[in-house]
């Protein structure tokens, strides 16, 4: 990582010296001699305009990943009958499978995805993985037997695991104390994907079922042509670790990460924190339905509208209070936010009161990227890819698990045998937020004031 160095600093390059004023910035091959800086010819960042457009292009692939994700859910019932489900509750279940399907794979391969940044450096990983999503996209739109699309679901799931890689290249290019504001952009880009993958399904489907597939494959090959031509290698060689089979094991790079001294702590509030935050994709449309007999375009508007407000919380709030208030403050807020909202969504009876919590819902998202900022400032650039992917993989774990635990509370709190009460699985989430308020409070010394 590039370190300030203060004083006069002699640059060597190419068998010529040259004076450099104060500050200037050096890699970690710099020498000090005295007063002065030697700095050997290693391999340094990117130049600021470069890795502005790095950074943009990194920010498109996750919107596109998002995208991806969300283009399904408004064709979901009709794919189903695609491939020869009989009925609403078969497709819904099938519809299951796929999701689960995804979540499995994403959960094996993203810790395998970062190890392999990590070895063989970030850009090539990028693209090879994108080059996949495109052709993941191909196989669903031509897919007219369910095990054809099961396929394609793994496979994206495989190529979703490019958020590690994504991430880490981040960290790679990012000081200590900008790696929170780019991480929040990070989700930024995936609010304005959630925004347009299900309008870009919903409007293309109209015209074919197979429509959105054929659009998300187009926009995903036009990245890799993007990204062959702007975007740099941030992993320098002598920053590269060695890739080894052990590395194939996911559990195996989950109980490493466990090991480095400290990092449990924000791995575990990130884990709990996204199990609990999985009961708004899950439960949304059900709950909605149950309580105020919302339509599917009203559910879907509402969907678009929390997008809007994630892409504005974490792309233009979240930089400003990172600036005033510092990492760990805002991480509060954010905690603040998350348990105001499941209790509210946990009480509500009216969709006055629905808009209201929706905004500190929206605000609970300031949590995981400050969480995740701290934990990689808790290791050195050659765990950056290790790390990310870990914590793609417990945030897998969580969305396979948590759907399970949040139906099946809501199943339990809406019929005709008990206490009727819509929102109890909100207030699940709540307890389990609470829960991890203790462990919060040793995240300061990590966080960037």
């Amino acid at each position: 990582m590039a370190r300030q160095c203060v004083g006069v600093t002699l640059l060597r390059r190419e068998g010529h010296c040259r004076r450099e004023p104060s500050a200037s910035l050096l890699t970690d091959g710099c020498q000090q001699v005295g007063h002065f800086n030697l700095a050997l010819p290693v391999s340094v960042l990117p130049s600021a305009p470069m890795q502005n457009r790095a950074f943009l292009f990194i920010l498109v692939t996750l919107m596109i990943d998002a995208i991806g994700i969300g283009i399904v859910f408004p064709i979901m019932p009709d794919l189903m009958e695609r491939v020869g489900a009989g009925s609403t509750g078969e497709g819904a279940f099938w519809g299951g499978i796929l999701m689960a399907s995804y979540a499995g794979a994403l959960f094996l391969f993203a810790p395998i995805i970062g190890s392999l940044s990590d070895a063989y450096g970030r850009k090539p990983v990028l693209l090879f993985a994108l080059f996949v999503l495109a052709v993941d996209y191909v196989i669903m739109a031509l897919a007219e037997v369910f095990w054809v699309l099961l396929i394609g679901r793994i496979l994206a799931g495989v190529a979703g695991a490019t958020y590690t890689t994504a991430t880490a290249y981040i960290a790679d290019i990012s000081s200590a104390e900008d790696r929170a504001a780019r991480f929040g952009m990070i989700g930024a880009a995936f609010g304005i994907g959630f925004v347009l993958g299900p309008a870009i399904g919903g409007v293309a489907a109209e015209w074919h079922i197979t429509a959105p597939f054929w659009i998300a494959a187009g926009l995903s090959a036009a990245n890799v042509l993007f990204g062959l031509f702007v975007l740099p290698e941030s992993l320098p060689p002598e920053k590269r670790r060695t890739f080894g089979l052990r590395d194939l094991n996911p559990f195996k790079a989950i109980i490493d990460a466990f090991r480095i001294p400290g990092l449990a702590i924000p791995l575990i509030c990130l884990f709990v924190f996204e199990f609990a935050n999985m009961v708004y994709p899950t439960l949304w449309a059900f709950f909605t339905r149950e309580l105020f007999d919302w339509s599917t375009l009203l559910i879907g508007v509402s969907l678009a509208g929390y997008g809007v407000l994630l892409a504005g919380v974490q792309g233009g709030l979240m930089p400003v209070l990172i600036k005033r208030i510092g990492e760990y403050r805002t991480l509060q807020l954010g905690i603040l936010s998350a348990l105001i909202g499941f209790v509210g969504f946990g009480l509500i009876s009216t969709v006055t009161g629905l808009v209201i919590i929706l905004l500190f819902a929206a605000l609970s998202d300031l949590s995981p990227p400050m969480m995740t900022a701290m934990a990689s400032n808790m290791v050195e650039e050659d765990k950056q890819g290790l790390v990310q992917g870990v914590i793609a993989s417990l945030s897998s774990i969580a969305a396979f698990l948590a759907p399970l635990a949040a139906t099946g509370v809501f199943e339990a709190f809406v019929d005709d045998s008990g206490i009727y009460l819509p929102g109890a699985p909100f207030l699940l989430a709540a307890v389990l937020v609470l829960a991890m308020v203790p462990l919060i409070f040793k995240l300061r010394v990590h966080a960037q004031s």
